[in-house]
């Protein structure tokens, strides 16, 4: 029997570099006072950030394959150094969330931008926030890996030495847990990523495991097509329905799989149906979602490779051709309810969107 991992933790998923002393503050009874946090602006600041949509697994990589799609939130962040000693943060929102959503320092965006500030010695400045929310939440289309690529983002432009690639790298995926989602948000395409060292032995710098990730050049025929449904799926309670093992038979069989999706992937995209499936995910979270196995099963056996996008309830299909990705559209359509509870799904062809987060920023 194999363990099927559950992700790391995010304890310390904000620590500071080597080279960056920790800013929380000391014990009580230690006799050092607390680090003072520095101003991390010299004067005012606007940028505007992109961040796509994402979906992970892809059939066989559970919590390692991932890609971006053409689907984006856009946030716009004016910045100044604090008026007072505390920071004055507003927040306005468009779109997903909007009527749920906080409107304080407790957005996890702003929440987040701040931990990392402070984990490298400085303070949370005054903000204006206006955020566009265009990826759907809870529908496994990584809304949450959109908000982590935002908030690291945010934070490389507000720091006075910025963020190195692999800190951005890092960070984020520490928050997530998990890379496979937050890697194509942050840097766009296809890509694998994998914990480098498991969370039992952390690296010295941080105290925290680290990731790595390696981009795959997709077929120039790849084509994706995502059905969204009308109702949302708790990522918990999906991943609370994993076995702690699996069968060895099972572990092979995803192994070879896995092996032959990168290969579907990147050289053979008609080999997309066989390369999809998948033995320790999919189908043990069936209860959590059963229209959308229910229409997973029906593409599939239509021929279309079709899985569950995340930790769902959304379908992601893969196609080798513009022609494949239009009739996988219709099937959806066709096969997609509504159905006695009143739920269906709506398909949108969007291509994979080949640049990750991007921000432009410019001093006021």
């Amino acid at each position: 029997m194999h363990k099927l991992g559950q992700g790391l933790a995010p304890e310390q998923a904000v620590a500071p570099s080597a080279k960056t002393p920790p800013a929380a503050a000391p014990g009580p009874g230690t006799g050092h006072p607390a680090p003072q946090l520095r101003e991390p602006l010299a004067g005012p600041v606007s940028f505007h950030l992109r961040v796509p949509a994402t979906s992970a697994n892809l059939g066989p990589g559970y919590d390692s394959m991932g890609l971006a799609l053409s689907l984006f939130d856009e946030i716009t962040v004016h910045a100044a150094p604090r008026a007072a000693d505390t920071a004055q943060v507003e927040i306005s929102v468009d779109g997903e969330g909007s009527a749920t959503l906080p409107r304080d320092a407790s957005h996890l965006v702003v929440s987040l931008v701040e931990k990392i500030l402070n984990a490298k010695g400085f303070s949370l400045p005054d903000l204006t926030v206006h955020a566009v929310n265009n990826i759907p939440h809870s529908r496994g289309l990584g809304s949450s890996a959109a908000a982590v690529a935002s908030a690291v983002i945010t934070a490389d432009a507000l720091l006075p030495e910025g963020l190195s690639a692999d800190e951005q790298l890092q960070i984020g995926s520490r928050i997530e847990g998990h890379p496979d989602n937050y890697v194509p948000a942050l840097r766009g395409g296809v890509a694998i990523s994998w914990q480098a060292s498991p969370a039992a032995t952390p690296d010295a710098a941080s105290g925290a495991a680290s990731f790595k990730t390696a981009p795959l050049r997709a077929h120039p025929q790849l084509r994706t097509v995502v059905a969204v449904p009308n109702f949302e799926q708790s990522t918990q309670v999906a991943r609370d329905l994993l076995p702690a093992e699996v069968a060895h038979a099972d572990a092979a069989r995803n192994s070879a799989r896995a092996g032959l999706l990168v290969h579907a992937l990147t050289t053979a995209p008609q080999l997309l149906l066989e390369a999809t499936e998948d033995a320790l995910h999919q189908e043990q979270r069936r209860p959590a979602f059963p229209a959308s196995m229910a229409l997973v099963d029906g593409l599939r056996a239509a021929g279309f490779a079709a899985v569950i996008s995340g930790a769902g309830p959304s379908v992601l299909v893969l196609t080798e051709s513009e022609a494949q990705a239009s009739a996988a559209a219709e099937q959806i359509s066709a096969l997609g309810g509504p159905d006695e509870l009143g739920r269906f799904f709506t398909p949108s062809i969007l291509p994979i969107a080949d640049t990750g987060a991007t921000v432009e920023k410019h001093r006021r």
